[in-house]
């Protein structure tokens, strides 16, 4: 062997007892045995040609504990990719690039940039069964920093996501009125630019030529002589939902610099949602799992009844109509693929810790590759099913308020928890369609949250399995510090802090993770040798697959992300809600949140280099801490390995009669060779 730092992953399979398979696998060392600051354990397993179901229900679990059935994963998955951003996000981008047209960005980031990452991260957490914290210091122990990385993003977006969740319990308990509290413009909370609908048609209704003008009906008569009409037609107006989410539901200071007090009802309410979250998972993947059968089940059926009550109502098809409508043009400005790219990433969540997470909880054999394709599917499929169900109550809110529908849509938050809460206001039955749109999307938060929240509950037991008989308590713990943190949300200034962590908590860093993610395992461990790993879980697949995956790990999948990065590099501009400019320092913060993951790699990656004691020089320190541990591997206690160590005589060559290799011309190098037998 002529390269003294290339280690040899060959598999030498040997015919003569067809009952077995034997393969050696040379471990590159060039460490004393005192220096090895690393444990070295054989962990290879045979090539799986054909899996079958009974092979994956008798696999043994492992300590952490596995999902009890295979649907538990998947609607777990399902659950944690399609959320609030499937629903909303989605469908106000398509209005704003494009209408259908839009889809054809959306599929092709899907194909090259979504579905390599996640199928790549399922394979990769259920290959080893280790939370994202642990599993990269055995792949590469000098990048071992990429997990700490994707645990603080999760735990950041757990803290401001779950905040949203609170706003919708909030919403659901005060649903239960015989009429909603934002119907009305009430003195409590309003303000002089407030317009209810509901007080405007029954001033219509009493005077059928009158005028609903600041808060006043004003007969026919007094409209025409003050001409009211015109002044109405012409003045600034703020829905009532608008008035009340704003004033009375957070209380909304001038901005982030005034604080302001906490606001009760949303701290008992964010009290709620944890206790909920913590409820669900204190048993951990045993319970979640089943929870998940309602909770990522339930919100097609509510969206179901939402569109076919949305298409009945006048003016959807003019919502649907814009909804669809494509703007062929615009697929040539590169904002449309950026925005694209970006919707990819939030709806199937590569590089958070979340699919690693849950895919170490699966059984080793399990087609991890059929679960990505289920769930790019309907992933795909809610963004585009919510898109009709949205834009046919849009239109219908449009034509009611007689106004174009581009000037009723909103994104994210303001659609949620201003518009819709107009729409339902004036539905038949409205508490009734209020409570099961909040409870919809209560359930569409709790699996993201589920998963978020088992991350980084995880990672802790994981990197101190010794706690795992106290599991209670770490999630009880990380609970208590998740409400203690997620306060400041409950602030009067706290919707500022959330669109401020929204914005940069999941962006620069978590790309540069999946970059970095990609790299390492498409190029340096390599897409081929991955790929022999990933056919030992579920079977062996044709020359063609491997070679068309390869590609698009090494190739396709990064050129996307590093286009990704770099447009949000240029068209990044500094935080703003509605009118309101955030201040320098609060930018200043924003930019340490999105690059925190970023300096604990690097941190890691000096800390371990300069705490690796062992002789060479410094490239040859480097490559053996790019290499895998001999820890790294399946950690399942149904695998069945034999190992025996062959160390090589003084001419460092090993006469077994499969393979022969030639001594190493630096003599500060040791070769072992682990000799394994899997049954």
């Amino acid at each position: 062997m002529d390269n003294p730092n290339v280690v040899l992953d060959e598999d030498y399979l040997s015919e003569e007892e067809p009952g077995e398979t034997i393969r050696l696998r040379p471990y590159l060392d060039w460490r004393t045995e005192e220096e090895q600051s690393f444990p070295r354990v054989s962990s290879q397993v045979p090539l799986s040609p054909k899996i079958s179901d009974e092979d994956i229900e008798e696999e043994e679990t492992v300590e952490r504990g596995n999902w009890t059935g295979r649907f538990d994963f998947i609607l777990s998955l399902l659950g944690y990719s399609v959320g609030l951003g499937n629903v909303w996000r989605f469908p106000y981008l398509c209005y704003n690039n494009g209408g259908g047209a839009f889809l054809i960005p959306f599929i092709a980031m899907m194909l090259l940039a979504g579905f390599p990452l996640m199928f790549m991260e399922l394979a990769f957490g259920q290959y080893a069964s280790l939370s994202p914290v642990v599993i990269f210091e055995r792949f590469c122990p000098l990048f071992g920093g990429i997990g700490y990385g994707m645990v603080i993003v999760s735990a950041i977006v757990m803290l401001y996501y779950n905040m949203i969740i609170a706003w919708t319990i909030f919403y659901m308990f005060v649903s239960f009125n015989k009429q909603l509290p934002w119907e009305r413009c009430d003195p409590e909370w309003r303000t002089p630019l407030c317009y209810s609908h509901k007080e405007k048609d029954e001033c219509r209704s009493r005077y059928p030529n009158g005028t609903y003008f600041n808060q006043t009906c004003f007969p026919s008569l007094n409209s025409s002589l003050l001409k009211l009409y015109e002044q109405s037609k012409h003045l600034e107006k703020k829905g009532s939902a608008d008035e009340y989410f704003t004033h009375y539901v957070l209380g909304q200071s001038p901005g982030i610099e005034d604080t302001g007090t906490i606001r009760w009802p949303l701290a008992l309410s964010l009290l709620a949602a944890w206790t909920i979250v913590f409820l669900c998972l204190c048993k951990g993947v045993q319970s979640s799992g089943k929870v998940v059968y309602f909770t990522a089940l339930f919100p097609y059926v509510v969206l179901v009844i939402l569109f076919i009550r949305g298409v009945t109502l006048p003016g959807a098809m003019q919502g649907i109509v814009f909804y669809l409508k494509p703007d062929w043009n615009r697929l040539f400005t590169p904002q449309v693929w950026g925005d694209a790219a970006v919707q990819v990433f939030f709806a199937l969540s590569p590089a958070w810790g979340g699919l690693i997470t849950l895919a170490s909880y699966n059984k080793f054999h399990n087609n991890c590759y059929k679960d990505s394709i289920v769930v790019l599917l309907a992933n795909g499929g809610t963004s585009i099913f919510s898109g009709f169900v949205i834009f046919s109550i849009i239109g219908y809110l449009a034509k009611e308020l007689e106004l174009e529908v581009e000037n009723v849509v909103d994104e994210g938050v303001g659609l949620a928890f201003m518009v819709y809460p107009e729409v339902v206001a004036r539905l038949p039955f409205a508490p009734l369609w209020s409570f099961l749109f909040f409870f919809m999307l209560l359930t569409l938060g709790l699996d993201s949250q589920f998963a978020l929240l088992e991350t980084v509950q995880t990672a802790i037991l994981d990197r101190m399995p010794s706690l795992r008989e106290h599991k209670f308590f770490v999630l009880l713990t990380v609970s208590i510090c998740g409400y203690l943190g997620g306060l400041i949300f409950c602030t009067q200034s706290g919707v500022f802090w959330l669109t401020l962590f929204d914005k940069y908590a999941a962006n620069f860093s978590v790309l540069i993770i999946a970059i970095t993610e990609c790299l390492i395992i498409s190029w340096y461990y390599g897409a081929e040798r991955f790929l022999r790993e990933i056919e030992k879980m579920i079977g062996t697949h044709s020359h063609g697959w491997k070679v068309m995956w390869t590609w698009i790990w090494k190739l396709f999948t990064p050129l996307t992300l590093f286009g990704i990065l770099a447009f949000n590099w240029i068209q990044h501009k500094p935080a703003t809600s509605g009118s309101y400019i955030y201040p320098t320092w609060a930018n200043m913060l924003g930019w340490f949140i999105a690059f925190l993951p970023t300096i604990t790699i690097i941190a890691m990656m000096i800390h371990t280099f300069l705490s690796f004691k062992s002789k060479g020089t410094l490239f040859q320190r480097l490559s053996a801490l790019m290499q895998p541990m001999e820890s790294w591997g399946p950690t399942h206690k149904n695998l069945d390995l034999k190992s025996t160590e062959i160390t090589p005589d003084e001419n460092g060559t090993i006469n077994n009669g499969l393979i022969r290799e030639n001594s190493f011309d630096n003599p500060s190098f040791n070769v072992t060779y682990t000799f394994e037998t899997a049954i």
